[in-house]
C-alpha cells in the first residue's frame, strides 16, 4: 500500500499544511488538539474538500485540486472508525456491520465474515442493539463494519480516546491483531504515547496544521531534535528486547543488545519479543559506572547526539547496543559534566521508568 497527501487549505485563522508518506502496517499521525490529525483524514476520507493539493492511494488518484479530481467517498474504499463509533441505533450488531459489506468492491465471503466476527469477539453480540452494547464493544463493532467493507485502508479517528483505561485495554489487542495478521494498512490518529507504542510502525508528528516530523516510530523518537516537538513528558526513545526469565521478586527480565531491562512482571511468555518505551526524563547520566544504587536498570552508553531543547534543557541522544534512548538533562548538568559527542557514559533508569503501559510484544 501506498498512500502520498500533499494538502494545504485555510479555515479561518487555522492553516493545513500537510504531507504524509505511508506504507503498510499501522501509521500513527500524532499530535495535540487543534493541530490538525481529524482535518487530514477527513480530507483523506473525502469527508471534506482541500484547497490545494493532491492524495494518491495505490496510484489511485483520489483529489487533485489542480486537475479537478475529487473521487467521492463510497468509490475510496476506506474505511472510517471514529471516536465516537457511530452505529445505526435501530440495526442490530449483526445489521451494522452488514452494512458496511455494501460498499466493499469485492464482498467478502461468508467465512471470511465469520473470520472478522471472531478476530472482533463479537459474535455473542450479534443480535443486540448499540444501546445494550458497552463503549469498547460499541467500537469493535464499529471495527468490524469498516472491515466488512473490505478496504484499501482503515482510518481510525482516536478510536479509544472516548473510553476509560479498562475499556481501552479491553480493545488495543483488536487492533494489535489486526496489524499482526496483515489486516488493511491503518492511519491511526492518538495524542496518546502509549498507543503509538503499541501500534504504531510509522508515526507523523502534527504541530499547528503542519507535518513537523515523520519517518519510523523509533528513528522519529529516538531524534532528540523531535524532543519539543513532542513534549518534554511524552518524549522518549523505543526499544526492543526479549523476555529472558520471569523471577520470583515479580520482576521481568529484558534482554536488550546492551544488557539486561528489569520491569514489573509481564504476563508474557518467556522468548516474546516486546517493545519497550523509556521516557526522556526517567534517564539519569553517570560519567562512572553507578555502584550502590536501588535502579537495577543501568546500561552502558555513547552520547551520538546534542540538541537544545526548551526551559533550559538538552536533549541527549544516546546509543546502548544497537538500541537508542533519550535523555533529558539541564543546561548546568550538561556543562558540569562537559559532555560532548562520542563520549562513552551510563545510563541509570528510574524504578519508574518501565511501567506496564511502556511495553508491547512487537
Amino acid at each position: 500500500m501506498s498512500l502520498e497527501v500533499d494538502l494545504q487549505s485555510t479555515l479561518g485563522a487555522f492553516k493545513l499544511d500537510t504531507q504524509l508518506r505511508a506504507g503498510q502496517g499501522a501509521t500513527v499521525i500524532y499530535g495535540r488538539s487543534g493541530s490538525g490529525k481529524t482535518s487530514l483524514i477527513n480530507a483523506i476520507a473525502g469527508l471534506s474538500v482541500p484547497q490545494n493539493g493532491y492524495i494518491t492511494l495505490n496510484d489511485q488518484t483520489l483529489f487533485n485540486a489542480q486537475k479537478g479530481v475529487n473521487l467521492p467517498v463510497h468509490q475510496r474504499r476506506i474505511g472510517y472508525v471514529f471516536q465516537d463509533a457511530r452505529l445505526f441505533p435501530h440495526l442490530n450488531v449483526a445489521e451494522n456491520i452488514d452494512f458496511g459489506a455494501r460498499y466493499a468492491e469485492i464482498p467478502l465471503s461468508l467465512k471470511q465474515r465469520d473470520a472478522v466476527i471472531e478476530m472482533l469477539g463479537i459474535g455473542a453480540l450479534l443480535q443486540r442493539r448499540p444501546a445494550a452494547l458497552s463503549g469498547g464493544e460499541k467500537q469493535r463493532v464499529a471495527l468490524g463494519r469498516a472491515l466488512l467493507s473490505a478496504p484499501n485502508l482503515l482510518l481510525l479517528d482516536e478510536p479509544l480516546a472516548a473510553l476509560d483505561m479498562q475499556r481501552k485495554q479491553e480493545i488495543l489487542p483488536y487492533f494489535e491483531r489486526l496489524r499482526a495478521e496483515g489486516g488493511p494498512p491503518m492511519i491511526y490518529v492518538t495524542h496518546d504515547m502509549s498507543e503509538i507504542v503499541r501500534l504504531a510502525d510509522h508515526l507523523c508528528v502534527l504541530r499547528n496544521g503542519r507535518s513537523v516530523a515523520q519517518g519510523t516510530a523509533e528513528d522519529v523518537l529516538a531524534n532528540p531534535a523531535n524532543m519539543k516537538l513532542i513534549g518534554v513528558q511524552d518524549a522518549g526513545a523505543l526499544i526492543t528486547g526479549v523476555v529472558d526469565h520471569h523471577a520470583e521478586d515479580g520482576l521481568s527480565g529484558i534482554r536488550l543488545s546492551a544488557g539486561m531491562l528489569f520491569a514489573p512482571r509481564m504476563n508474557v511468555a518467556v522468548g516474546t519479543t516486546v517493545r519497550i518505551r523509556i521516557r526522556a526524563q526517567d534517564v539519569i547520566l553517570s560519567q562512572s559506572e553507578p555502584k550502590g544504587m536501588s535502579s537495577q536498570n543501568i546500561l552502558q552508553a555513547k552520547i551520538t547526539a546534542i540538541e537544545e531543547g526548551v526551559s533550559s534543557g538538552f536533549a541527549i541522544a544516546l546509543s546502548a547496543g544497537t538500541d537508542r534512548l533519550l535523555a533529558r538533562i539541564t543546561a548546568r548538568a550538561l556543562s558540569q559534566m562537559e559532555l560532548k559527542v562520542g563520549q562513552s557514559i551510563w545510563a541509570v533508569l528510574k524504578a519508574n521508568a518501565v511501567p506496564p503501559s511502556a511495553i508491547a510484544p512487537s
